[in-house]
């Protein structure tokens, strides 16, 4: 790997790789060598409560980029990921940003993890007009005024949302409760998702928040009790998912609808059999497909590092996939404004069985969802 990352690393840690970094950019001889380096510039937790969340993405952004750099890379030149933990705190994110895009002369930000996060780098990156491509929410908030210089590669929430409504109602379970994380992210979702479930025909019978921990998860499943719900769509993220699910089944025993970055293998792996009938939208297609070209490649690079196949490390490979097709579209114009002016001209493109869509008026190029339910043993059922 070529990455440099901060992991759990102490504030002295940090400084003293920075120094080092610094010296080799200076050190005689190296500088060409450097230079010749596509910086892609992410802030993400690698430390912290979603540290564990996010450990597969990155690996799988990693193995885009280190497939294209085996084949030469882009124009002769190595695509290189340069990761700065920001322990999921917005200042640190934008201080992370400034960093990558000044000092490091990244030519695009990538991967920013949170709602939070995204919102405190956007402002700045306009500014110094460098774009950001792929984000780890989707927040519709982030997409409501346009920015020439954002680019998503994922379905919003609203897309997830529509997509777990209409398969309630289909179901007659129409009275839906909605249980959300008690901060930013919960409480911008909440309003909308009993506007949709109202829009798509259902009844929303009732909401509770849920601390950030998880900790009242008992006593919040058990007061929507009462209301009768024949479904709950969970807006929660991390630990706390744990928590809400184990207790919904011991206090509920309805169905549970959650976003797709709600589950990751390290949170499905400490619900062990209580995941099993967990609904959970998504919007990337189905990893395990070996016959489109797209999760065949993808079952190469795991099989490569010896992991099993799991939407985590898909999701990342996708979104270095769409990083490297802008690339690629720039041509020679390897630049912040070359990058933006290729995904722009990307237009429709194919994966091998996952179409984007972009141009100068739609930066936002999937709409995709589908519902996956956890079967036996962890397996995902569509």
């Amino acid at each position: 790997m070529n990455n440099v990352k901060f992991s759990g690393a102490s504030s002295i840690g940090r400084r003293a790789v920075l120094t080092t970094l610094a010296s080799t950019l200076a050190a005689p001889g190296l500088v060409h060598a450097q230079k010749t380096d596509l910086i892609i510039g992410q802030s993400a937790p690698t430390s912290g409560v979603m540290s564990a969340s996010m450990q597969g993405a990155i690996a799988g952004e990693q193995m885009a980029f280190d497939e294209v750099n085996k084949r030469g890379g882009i124009n002769g030149r190595m695509v290189k990921l340069v990761i700065l933990d920001d322990g999921f705190d917005p200042n640190r994110t934008l201080d992370n940003t400034k960093n990558l895009v000044e000092q490091q002369g990244a030519i695009a930000m990538f991967g920013l993890v949170g709602t939070a996060q995204t919102a405190a780098a956007l402002p700045y990156l306009a500014e110094k007009k460098v774009p950001l491509i792929s984000v780890y929410t989707g927040s519709p908030a982030l997409r409501v005024k346009p920015n020439r210089y954002f680019f998503t590669t994922q379905a919003s929430y609203t897309d997830e949302l529509v997509k777990m409504v209409r398969n309630l109602v289909a179901t007659q379970n129409t009275r839906i409760a909605v249980v959300y994380q008690d901060n930013e992210f919960g409480k911008l979702l909440h309003p909308l998702a009993e506007k949709i479930i109202t829009a798509e025909g259902g009844t929303a019978v009732g909401s509770r928040p849920l601390a950030v921990s998880g900790a009242d998860a008992l006593a919040v499943a058990q007061s929507l009790s009462s209301l009768q719900p024949q479904g709950v769509i969970m807006l929660v993220a991390g630990p706390a998912v744990v928590a809400y699910v184990k207790a919904n089944r011991a206090a509920l025993g309805v169905p549970i609808y959650a976003l797709s970055l709600s589950l990751n293998s390290a949170l499905l792996n400490a619900l062990g059999e209580d995941a099993r009938g967990l609904a959970i939208s998504r919007a990337t297609p189905y990893p395990w497909n070996g016959i489109t070209p797209l999760p065949k490649a993808f079952a190469a690079q795991m099989q490569r590092i010896g992991k099993p196949i799991d939407y985590d490390h898909y999701l990342g490979y996708i979104n270095g996939r769409v990083l490297i097709e802008g690339l690629r579209k720039a041509g020679s114009n390897l630049t912040p404004e070359g990058l933006t002016q290729g995904m722009e001209r990307l237009g429709q493109i194919d994966l091998g069985g996952f179409r984007l869509n972009y141009s100068p008026q739609n930066h936002h190029g999937s709409s995709y969802v589908e519902i996956t339910i956890v079967g036996p043993g962890g397996k995902f059922i569509r």
